[in-house]
């Protein structure tokens, strides 16, 4: 019995002795706002270079690839979202972010989660392909409707093709900012913000 006691509790202070990886703490400081904001104002400019566009009709994308995706930055305000490798744009896309009632969140985030088919547990078993999840909270890019104006519970809905081009090229760990340069696309406001899909 006293063996199996030591046995266990060897066990115990062996586990307690690893060093645990802290999960990523999404940074929604005001430095992490602006941040975020500073990288949308280079992806309007990257985007009139590298696609001669500077906007897009509402569902739709431009992918020219060209590696692995290190970063997405998401514009609130102009409902577009941009990814990048290393420093260069290879795809930007329309974006449905939250509606005045779900508000999306804005910082920085990270992908926390990937599934190619998930199903909302909050939403009625909503679809959300090629989830991304950028929040503890379920908040995740996805393939979704596009409207042309803000109108999830929170998540940044993409086109189904650019969704899946994007899925293929992020990781775990791939860095997602966003911001609300402009002030909201709608009459509605930041406070009290609550974001869930």
């Amino acid at each position: 019995m006293k063996s199996r006691f030591l046995a266990i509790a060897g066990a115990a202070a062996f586990a307690l002795s690893l060093p645990s990886m802290p999960a990523f703490a999404a940074d929604r400081s005001a430095e992490a706002v602006e941040t975020a904001a500073d990288a949308i104002d280079s992806a309007e400019q990257d985007m009139l270079e590298t696609f001669g566009k500077r906007s897009l009709p509402a569902g739709q994308f431009l992918w020219k690839g060209g590696g692995q995706v290190d970063r997405v930055v998401v514009d609130l305000s102009r409902q577009m979202a941009y990814a990048y490798s290393d420093d260069s744009l290879i795809g930007v896309s329309t974006i449905s972010s939250g509606d005045k009632n779900h508000l999306s969140p804005i910082g920085i985030f990270e992908i926390l989660e990937k599934q190619p088919m998930h199903r909302s547990r909050k939403y009625d078993d909503a679809p959300m392909p090629f989830m991304q999840r950028i929040t503890d909270t379920g908040v995740a890019l996805h393939a979704g409707h596009l409207p042309g104006y803000p109108a999830s519970h929170g998540c940044l809905r993409l086109p189904a093709q650019f969704a899946t081009k994007l899925f293929g090229a992020t990781r775990v760990g791939t860095e997602v900012l966003i911001a609300e340069p402009s002030g909201p696309p709608s009459s509605r406001t930041r406070s009290g913000q609550i974001a869930m899909n």
